[in-house]
């Protein structure tokens, strides 16, 4: 190892530094001896001056080398979300913003997702350490193909999907629901929570419309249904459509899975498990920060990597999480943010082998990990 110490000063080794390091403790060992003076049969003659003066040389030289002295490398992390750059995944750009994952000896790079891209094969194919998942489907079925991905923490205690109706027109309980007609639901929903809805309330596949990422069509139904989240739809509805939908959010009825889940790959695990703990920690820390405390420059990041997202939709999304308590809620109040437990992981399990999204023979869990979660990270940063 080498230090350069400052402008155009040599390099200097670890060897000529410990020297120096030596030097310095002598002559202050031998000043303290015989009160400043390095013999005394030198003579009348003070040295304490010259004494004085290559101490202070000395001095200042080992200052310039400790000041040189590089902090230990930052661990390089690239950390993948599943979205564009937006609230959902405020806690990680707090982190980042904040300083959170540097004090935890991180380099954290945040890759925003999108339409085009596949974090998932971004993670298995090592282009990311870690990627922040949807909901424990994906893990699922990543252990029903059994692919070396775990989850190793869930950020949010409550998915943000919901079903949103018209208010006024008798659909403004969760029991009314199933009359509406049409269903306005993603593709990716019919196998999955509408399929869950289907057993548990008596939903209808009849009913089901396509959802496009365009609520126009629910807007002008009024006995329609839409599915959304929390922090997005319903903000773009009341905007756009001059109404506040009814807002039911499917984990307060049943459909209990995690969401924005860490995931990382086994041999991580298995051969880093110290970097997947401060990656926890740290962005449990985030959570609670964006959360509670000033969170401008984390937001400020979001807007740099997605421009298009407003401060009034930043704001409610943030007061949407917190009235809901999507992020802190449930295990992770006494447990703190990412808390899981096993008990959730196999009813979720069971849920969705009732509905014939996964295998039943399944080993479920190869999906995930506590190793790293339920040890109270954060919680004296939780407002009193």
């Amino acid at each position: 190892m080498r230090w350069r110490h400052g402008g155009t000063d040599p390099l200097t080794t670890d060897a000529e530094a410990f020297s120096l390091q030596l030097q310095l403790a002598a002559f202050h060992r031998r000043a303290r001896m015989t009160g400043g003076r390095t013999s005394r049969s030198a003579g009348p003659r003070p040295v304490l001056g010259a004494c004085r003066m290559r101490l202070a040389t000395l001095a200042a030289l080992a200052g310039m080398i400790a000041l040189a002295e590089p902090a230990l490398a930052l661990d390089k992390v690239r950390f993948g979300t599943n979205w564009l750059a937006d609230p959902a995944a405020g806690g990680f750009f707090q982190a980042a913003a904040d300083g959170t994952y540097a004090k935890y000896g991180l380099d954290v790079t945040i890759v925003p997702g999108g339409p085009q891209s596949n974090g998932g094969l971004m993670l298995l194919f090592g282009k990311l350490e870690f990627f922040m998942g949807g909901d424990m489907i994906g893990n699922y079925l990543s252990a029903e193909a059994k692919l070396p991905l775990i989850a190793v923490a869930a950020e949010f205690q409550k998915s943000p999907q919901i079903l949103m109706s018209h208010p006024g027109v008798g659909l403004d309980k969760w029991a009314d629901l199933p009359a509406a007609n049409p269903d306005y639901v993603g593709a990716g929903a019919i196998n999955t929570f509408y399929a869950w809805l289907r057993i548990a309330y008596g939903f209808s596949d009849d009913n089901i419309r396509p959802y496009n990422f365009n609520s126009a069509p629910f807007m002008k139904n009024k006995m329609a249904i839409q599915q959304g989240y929390v922090t997005a739809e319903p903000y773009e509805i009341e905007r756009q459509g001059g109404f506040k939908p009814n807002v039911f959010l499917l984990s307060d009825y049943g459909y209990d899975t995690y969401s924005t889940l860490i995931v990382t790959r086994n041999e991580i695990v298995d051969k880093n498990p110290d970097l997947v703990q401060r990656f926890v920690d740290a962005s449990a820390i985030g959570w609670y920060h964006y959360l509670y405390g000033d969170n401008s420059k984390a937001n400020e990041l979001i807007k740099t990597d997605n421009p298009d997202i407003s401060d009034d939709q930043i704001a409610f999304s943030i007061g949407e999480m917190k009235k809901h308590g999507v992020v802190d809620s449930g295990d992770a109040v006494p447990l703190g943010i990412g808390a899981m437990t096993d008990t959730r992981w196999k009813d979720f399990f069971d849920k969705m082998v009732a509905t014939g999204m996964i295998d039943a023979r399944t080993d479920y869990k190869r999906a995930y990990t506590l190793q790293f979660v339920n040890k109270g990270v954060g919680i004296d940063l939780r407002p009193k």
